[in-house]
């Protein structure tokens, strides 16, 4: 497992009175040293890129998948399993699921007929007399009015029978006798929300597969409902791999911290699946083995040993328990080594690099679309924008660069190195550089990261 990058990557400066682009500039200064080429999964530099990187040999690339197929076959395998029933959840717990039933209306909406606005219900031509209690909102239904008749009346509040119009508390005026006027013309049934007006019980409100969003729980709840069907999360686990990862404390004799197991979960959760277990299973294939036959997930993610090193288990595991290698190597960087593997029948493992970086192109090539299609999330609409900067590309494989989002056009952030977090924890999404590279200008298709998308999807906890 490579080691995160440690050194400083540029001059250290007191960046407290920075704004956001100066301070976004530190993060887009290139380093001479260290930065990626693309051509490798371990630190190099962003020119110059070599047709093949050192150890890699014709066959793995001949039998590395394209990267736009690797996603395909994600989802293609999410399909191709049968699905968990759906469940009926409470509306506090049904934020980012999709609906497994429609949203049928258990009621009319309104309920009743009910004041739009706080003013006067009034019958008839005006003036009007006004009694001396008014109509206030959950309160039972209220006396009729008579013609020449009002009553005071609160936005929400049930409008009493045979009610003209609500006159709006600035369009109304009281006299020296206490009668009421307006100020301006009124309409029969001005700001009156008649029964039914929004859906009548039975219509379907929303349908199967829509996604919960906090407006159509509100929506839900309106309706009359406490709980609704959706379809379940995936369940993953997490298996962290490497004994030479450290979870407290700074580096030291050799040891790395881990930033996976702080990073994998909470991303995964924003992916919409339920994080069962994160473990920490170090370089050891027997303890790799007994989590991978013993685990209930939908999906297993490992980070590192993917490789063919000497201590890169996941291979000689996945075999030894009969996996089917779905994809086995990707061609794109970082994340060459990536994989996808049917471990049962109801039950798949992606592999992901050990390199920080790697293992987040690991997660958007193939965790992604397998949680999004298993979720019954709709896949996200493709867009473009154009790059400020020209973007250097492998000459065989995809490349994906953290970016932000300026205006109309995607900013490279060049500390993109496979070890690297510098980039992506600045980035608004990942551009898709085809190989060869992206001039500047050039239109690049765009991976939004899901807490900068704004979208319902975001859980941390």
């Amino acid at each position: 497992m490579t080691a995160p990058g440690t050194r400083a990557e540029a001059p250290a400066e007191d960046t407290d009175d920075l704004d956001v682009e100066e301070a976004l500039a530190l993060v887009r200064e290139p380093d001479r040293e260290h930065r990626n080429d693309g051509a490798g999964d371990g630190p190099g530099r962003a020119s110059a890129p070599v047709p093949q990187t050192s150890g890699e040999q014709p066959a793995e690339r001949h039998r590395a998948t394209p990267w736009a197929q690797a996603r395909e076959a994600a989802a293609r395998a999410a399909r191709s399993r049968a699905r968990r029933a759906p469940v009926s959840v409470p509306l506090d717990d049904a934020l980012g699921r999709a609906l497994a039933a429609p949203l049928d209306a258990l009621t009319d909406l309104p309920s009743f007929d009910t004041s739009a606005m706080d003013g006067w219900a009034v019958a008839g031509p005006g003036p009007w007399h006004v009694r001396e209690e008014g109509v206030l909102a959950g309160h039972a239904q209220p006396e009729p009015l008579t013609d020449g008749e009002a009553v005071r009346i609160a936005t929400g509040a049930r409008i009493p029978a045979d009610t003209t119009a609500v006159l709006r508390s600035e369009h109304g005026r009281i006299d020296a006798q206490g009668r009421l006027h307006t100020t301006r013309e009124m309409l029969h049934g001005q700001d009156i929300r008649p029964r039914g007006q929004e859906c009548r019980s039975g219509d379907q409100l929303l349908p199967v597969g829509t996604l919960v969003t906090p407006a159509v729980l509100g929506l839900a709840a309106a309706a009359g409902y406490d709980t609704v069907t959706v379809v379940p999360r995936p369940r993953a686990e997490v298996l962290v791999l490497g004994d030479e990862l450290l979870t407290e404390g700074l580096p030291h004799d050799g040891l790395i911290r881990d930033a996976l197991g702080p990073m994998l979960p909470p991303w995964l959760r924003a992916l919409g699946a339920d994080v069962l277990a994160v473990r920490r299973i170090g370089d050891d294939a027997r303890a790799l083995h007994k989590a991978v036959t013993r685990s209930d997930a939908d999906l297993i993610v490992t980070t590192g040993g993917t490789a063919s090193g000497p201590v890169d288990h996941v291979h000689p595991v996945l075999e030894r328990i009969g996996a089917e290698l779905l994809v086995d190597g990707v061609k794109v960087r970082p994340g060459h080594p990536m994989l996808l593997a049917r471990t049962k029948d109801h039950q798949h493992l992606v592999g992901l690099p050990g390199n920080p970086l790697a293992a987040v192109s690991g997660l958007l090539t193939l965790a992604e679309p397998l949680l999004r299609t298993l979720a019954a999330h709709p896949a996200p609409e493709p867009y473009t924008l154009p790059l400020r900067e020209a973007v250097h590309g492998h000459p065989h494989d995809t490349r994906l660069i953290p970016v932000v989002l300026r205006g109309d056009h995607a900013v490279p952030l060049h500390y993109n190195g496979p070890a690297m977090l510098r980039g992506i924890a600045a980035a608004d999404a990942l551009a898709v550089v085809p190989p060869g590279g992206a001039r500047q200008g050039e239109e690049t298709e765009l991976l939004d990261l899901p807490w900068a998308t704004g979208g319902i999807g975001v859980c941390f906890t």
